[in-house]
């Protein structure tokens, strides 16, 4: 053991970017004789065996634990936001930091595993976690630092939004997050971001100054306008294809920290009426006014129609802002007052709670037409399931400014998402909801262009995530054979660079 000790500390002096290949490292290592060997699963499928010395140098070069089957913490650290997925990693590497990271990146390729890459555990499509390969876990490296002489937040691959807002806000500043605060940062800023105040400031990914990135290649480099400018434009909206972003720099805002907010509810006999009225009206709405309506099903089995509403802009105009939408029907429920701003941001953690089981299909519309609106109050009045959902997340605004080749994420001109989805606890009732997601969707999908990738599913087809990007997809296809040639990071919406 003490010849293990001092070969692992004679690796770290020689700095990161040298340290050996697990192989090369066992070489001149000894671990305990009871050690078993681990199987494991390449990226390509095929099984593979990982020698008990191999393993034991990986874990002893890093900071954080690294875990196997029925090691203590690893059921817990396999366990994601969506419930539906149970998978098994042959290894967990719970990362302490960046160094971690770099470490186990090169443990993977060195064995050609399988990856998926877990940051906050949000992943809906269950790509953060997988069966037999290794489970890079970043959820350890939860940091947040402000800066606010700067307006900058310095914030951890493994943060949530909830710690950003939490940190931020002290400071009279804040950025774009999105709308649950159990959310993982990394994961929604990769994809795009959407949030409450997005129309106002942009999408998260607009917010970045910098990510520093362990590449595919086992090296740590920062990202920027400056340093690699073509990673930084391929990370803001081309999600997890082109490295492991181990920390985010974040632009902030000036804000006092309160909204005006809350919900309208609306009976289903005036939700046509009054989403027609909708899309006349918020196609002008001021750039602080967001507003996302929602078709769901409340409790006892009625069917509501809810416009969840944020006004970031100054107060005394709130309310000739929302006058107008007050007036598109007869509110049955109206809790839209001026309240801290934290307050809208965890509203929705109860029902988006972790371990939930959930499927959703996503797609892009510039407008929320007639036939669109008839074909979802059809779907949502029809829906044998107890917790159907159709979400209109809006974007325009601070979004639409952006040139949509300026970053990797194409869909600015799309004013709304269209968000089917279900929810339920018990396994039992998966076959049902998915069932019935999946004959659904077709009807709306003919109304959509495109889908946002952090909702991709692993069941889409490799030739619709050229969807997801648009008229971004080739040269993110020439930025992935560039960074990340042999897709060692393919569970995402990946950009495969064999395509």
């Amino acid at each position: 053991m003490q010849r293990r000790t001092f070969c692992a500390s004679a690796a770290a002096a020689l700095g990161i970017a040298a340290w050996p290949f697990p192989r090369a490292y066992a070489a001149v290592s000894t671990i305990a004789d009871d050690a078993d060997d681990v199987e494991a699963v390449t990226g390509d499928g095929r099984q593979v065996l990982l020698h008990a010395a191999d393993v034991e140098d990986f874990r002893a070069g890093l900071r954080g634990a690294l875990l196997k089957q029925g090691a203590t913490g690893y059921d817990d650290a396999r366990r994601i936001y969506n419930g539906m997925f149970d998978r098994r990693p042959a290894l967990i590497a719970r990362c302490a930091g960046a160094a971690d990271v770099l470490r186990s990146v090169q443990f993977a390729r060195a064995h050609g595993l399988l990856v998926a890459v877990r940051g906050g555990g949000h992943s809906l499509s269950g790509q953060s976690v997988c069966d037999g390969g290794l489970m890079i876990d970043l959820s350890p490296m939860r940091f947040v630092r402000v800066d606010p002489g700067r307006r900058l937040a310095y914030v951890g691959g493994g943060a949530l939004l909830g710690d950003i807002d939490r940190e931020t806000l002290p400071f009279g500043l804040v950025t774009t997050t999105g709308t649950v605060s159990h959310t993982g940062a990394g994961g929604l800023t990769l994809g795009g971001g959407f949030g409450r105040v997005a129309r106002r400031y942009g999408l998260t990914c607009d917010q970045l100054t910098s990510v520093d990135v362990v590449t595919a290649d086992g090296r740590l480099v920062e990202a920027s306008s400056e340093q690699n400018a073509d990673l930084f434009w391929g990370l803001r909206g081309g999600g997890g294809n082109f490295g492991i972003a181990t920390s985010f720099a974040y632009r902030l805002h000036p804000w006092d920290g309160w909204a005006v907010g809350g919900r309208l509810v609306f009976p289903l006999e005036q939700a046509r009426d009054v989403l027609r009225g909708f899309d006349e009206l918020y196609e002008r709405a001021a750039d602080g006014l967001w507003i996302e309506p929602v078709l769901s099903t409340a409790p006892g089995g009625a069917r509501i129609l809810m416009l969840d509403i944020c006004y970031c802009d100054a107060p005394e105009g709130a309310e000739a802002a929302l006058a107008p939408y007050r007036r598109l029907g007869r509110p049955v429920g109206d809790t839209v007052a001026r309240v801290p701003y934290v307050q809208l941001q965890t509203q929705d953690d109860e029902r988006a709670r972790i371990g939930g089981r959930y499927y959703t299909k996503s797609g892009f519309v510039s407008r929320l037409d007639d036939d669109l609106i008839d074909a979802m109050l059809e779907t949502i009045a029809s829906a044998p399931v107890p917790m159907a959902r159709i979400a209109m997340p809006p974007k325009g605004g601070a979004i639409e400014g952006v040139a949509r080749d300026a970053t990797a994420f194409w869909h600015r001109k799309s004013l709304y998402s269209v968000l089917l989805g279900t929810s339920n606890d018990d396994p039992a009732d998966d076959a049902a909801n998915v069932g019935w997601a999946r004959s659904q969707w077709p009807t709306l999908e003919a109304f959509t262009e495109g889908f946002y990738a952090n909702t991709n599913l692993s069941e889409i087809a490799g030739d619709r995530v050229r969807d997801a990007y648009g008229g971004n997809y080739d040269r993110l296809l020439a930025l992935k054979r560039t960074y990340d040639p042999d897709n060692l990071f393919r569970l995402n919406a990946n950009v495969d660079p064999r395509a």
